[in-house]
């Protein structure tokens, strides 16, 4: 996607419009799917009743998308998942859970809109760790969760169509992940008519894959999921939004 398109889908409307859920439920369904989207281990599934629990207030289209890849969860062994987990977000460009790379690939102007979130995050007061990326799903829910709900839910539409792009992705593949994107783009406006052009235009050409550095903006060691298995570090973000979600 152009810098230019990119911009055009920020701006266009002139306004965004509300978000169809109160402030409690927003933050429900963020941080719980940042929680469930991580790299699944024993603290991933240590926090499925919670979560669980949370989903019964929620909406009941919401609550079942979540509730569905819970029942996944708990009934598959966990190197199942894993394996799933790196296989599904590590190997296939169309499921990625960095939120620039579909507008920007691995090019030098991805580099800079790292920056913009690093700048966003610091205007709310909250410095990320540098073995973090900025732009990973996971980090932008939690932050819209307990840290700041607007500036965390402009990030997400203003990277609305490689949202979209990784929910169709993840549906085309049948992976139980995909209820967990249902859920979060269903707390966000429905797509316009140049988001739903962005999204064609995203799924015909893919990615730009132009390979360059990305330091000094983050480090490039850093991944959803190492393929040796290893978890990764997760962002840790205070003020936990429901309770018992943070121990």
């Amino acid at each position: 996607m152009s810098e230019r398109s990119e911009h055009t889908l920020r701006h266009s409307s002139g306004r965004r419009a509300k978000p169809a859920l109160p402030p409690e439920q927003l933050t429900i369904v963020w941080q719980s799917v940042s929680l469930l989207l991580d790299y699944p281990d024993e603290e991933v599934l240590a926090r499925a009743e919670l979560v669980r629990s949370a989903s019964l207030r929620l909406p009941a289209a919401i609550g079942d998308s979540i509730r569905a890849f819970l029942q996944h969860l708990e009934s598959t062994p966990l190197p199942e998942l894993q394996a799933d987990y790196v296989e599904t977000f590590d190997n296939r460009r169309r499921c990625n859970l960095f939120l620039t790379y579909f507008a920007h690939g691995d090019t030098r102007k991805r580099g800079m809109a790292l920056l913009r979130f690093k700048q966003t995050y610091l205007r709310a007061g909250f410095e990320l760790a540098d073995s973090e990326l900025p732009d990973h799903l996971c980090v932008v829910l939690e932050f819209a969760a307990t840290i700041d709900r607007d500036l965390g839910r402009d990030l997400m539409l203003d990277h609305r169509a490689g949202l979209e792009l990784l929910r169709l992705s993840l549906r085309d593949m049948h992976s139980p992940w995909a209820s967990l994107i249902d859920a979060v783009t269903a707390t966000l406006p429905p797509l316009r008519g140049e988001e739903r052009d962005a999204v064609r235009r995203l799924a015909a050409e893919g990615p730009p894959e132009e390979e360059v550095g990305l330091a000094p903006f983050a480090n490039p060691q850093f991944s959803p999921g190492a393929a040796t298995g290893a978890a990764p570090e997760k962002t840790l973000l205070p003020m936990p939004s429901f309770p018992g979600v943070r121990t």
